[in-house]
């Protein structure tokens, strides 16, 4: 009996990754910053990710990939991540994409122009990995 009940957790346990099996856009100029989200995402089963170093080259990863999820830094260089969030909301067929900032910026004005941008979650630097997962969660409706 304890083989069959430790066969059905492992198969329980699958099943229940398949629905982190989405791909998350990550967006941030720092590689750095981008390999900690993309290592917090992979300890919590979200493995299927892909990345940009600003909301310009995102928005070539948009019209390639079927992404699932954003994860973007405010502060970039080309295009900044409110711009970013303004142009994904503005375009149909990516209007509808969960979209989460990560920032340093905690400033009031800030936060109210991303929320009037209609972005999805907003999280302040620093953040932990439980924070982070909360986000995700939350914005993928989870």
């Amino acid at each position: 009996m304890g083989l069959l009940q430790a066969g059905l957790t492992g198969i329980t346990m699958a099943t229940s990754k398949t629905h982190k099996n989405i791909k998350i856009l990550i967006v941030d100029d720092f590689d750095t910053t981008r390999k900690i989200i993309r290592n917090m995402l992979r300890d919590e089963g979200y493995e299927n990710t892909v990345e940009a170093r600003d909301g310009k080259l995102a928005l070539q990863v948009l019209r390639k990939e079927k992404v699932e999820l954003i994860i973007s830094d405010w502060a970039m260089p080309n295009m900044d991540g409110l711009t970013f969030l303004k142009t994904v909301r503005s375009t149909p067929e990516f209007q509808n994409i969960p979209f989460i900032m990560v920032t340093a910026e905690a400033e009031k004005d800030n936060i109210i122009n991303a929320i009037k941008a209609k972005v999805t979650q907003y999280i302040i630097k620093p953040f932990t990995a439980e924070n982070l997962y909360d986000k995700v969660r939350i914005s993928m409706g989870q």
